[in-house]
């Protein structure tokens, strides 16, 4: 099998890569910066998103496991002090694969040409440089709204528990192939109005933000940000394609919410 590491680049992760590295290749894996089966991440839920996005073209074939270094996150499946234990697993036992939905999100320029294309683990989050955003929603071809406000944040299952929480959103289990649509302070008065609430929209109901005032618009897609100017329109569904993750034992998701907003915090190490 061929395996990647991806650091999060500080003294202890790059320590944790270099063993996670010399113990697997004495096991005769095969280290593949290119191609790789697995790629492990070592770090936090920020680094996670790095190596997905890195490896964002080969979905079909790469699956993806966590090692932090920190707090355990959402990505985390193991902790340092299971490093031994993680290796000889990836070396003797194959490992079973969970697969959960993305979003696509496609921004479409007035002046045609070339679509920009993303997909994001976590969420595509949409503002603008000054003042503020002004959308029209359509959900499955009918208008819903016009939204007025700082902005419009689009999550996965896996996303709804990172800024999509914050913003008053539903935590959903990473299974369902849905995606999230949630206000960033919207404007509500006598003259303007929105829904007020989370929208949960199944696969076979896209949305489609237009702009209705001419701006430069802020896209972020997990951690990546860039400006667009001459929107047309964003296209947000879930996507075809599938992150998958590697599993050599459970780990309830539920459990992982209730460890990491209610109970104490017993993974500073």
């Amino acid at each position: 099998m061929k395996f990647k590491i991806v650091s999060k680049g500080d003294n202890r992760s790059d320590k944790i890569k270099e063993t996670m590295k010399r113990y697997l290749t004495d096991f005769n894996l095969v280290y593949d910066k290119e191609e790789p089966d697995l790629v492990i991440s070592v770090g936090g839920d920020g680094t996670f998103l790095e190596a997905f996005h890195r490896y964002v073209h080969r979905l079909e074939s790469t699956a993806f496991i966590g090692v932090h270094t920190g707090h355990l996150g959402f990505y985390a499946d193991y902790l340092p002090s299971e490093i031994e234990k993680l290796v000889i697993e990836i070396a003797k036992t194959p490992f079973q694969v969970v697969e959960y939905p993305l979003l696509e999100v496609t921004i479409r320029s007035k002046t045609g040409g070339k679509e920009d294309s993303f997909l994001a683990l976590n969420e595509a989050m949409i503002k603008t440089i000054e003042g503020s955003v002004v959308l029209d929603v359509e959900i499955k071809g009918e208008h819903f709204e016009t939204f007025r406000g700082d902005g419009i944040c689009v999550s996965t299952p896996t996303g709804s528990t990172a800024y999509n929480k914050a913003l008053g959103g539903a935590i959903l289990h990473p299974s369902l192939e849905v995606i999230q649509l949630t206000e960033m302070a919207s404007i509500n008065n006598r003259v303007f109005r929105t829904i007020g609430s989370p929208l949960v929209l199944p696969k076979h109901h896209p949305c489609i933000l237009k702009p209705m005032v001419d701006s430069s618009f802020i896209i972020a897609i997990d951690h990546f940000t860039k400006s667009f100017t001459n929107v047309h329109s964003i296209h947000c569904h879930v996507a075809k394609e599938k992150v998958r993750f590697a599993r050599f034992r459970q780990f309830p998701f539920w459990n992982r919410v209730r460890d990491s907003f209610v109970a104490e915090d017993k993974y500073l190490f």
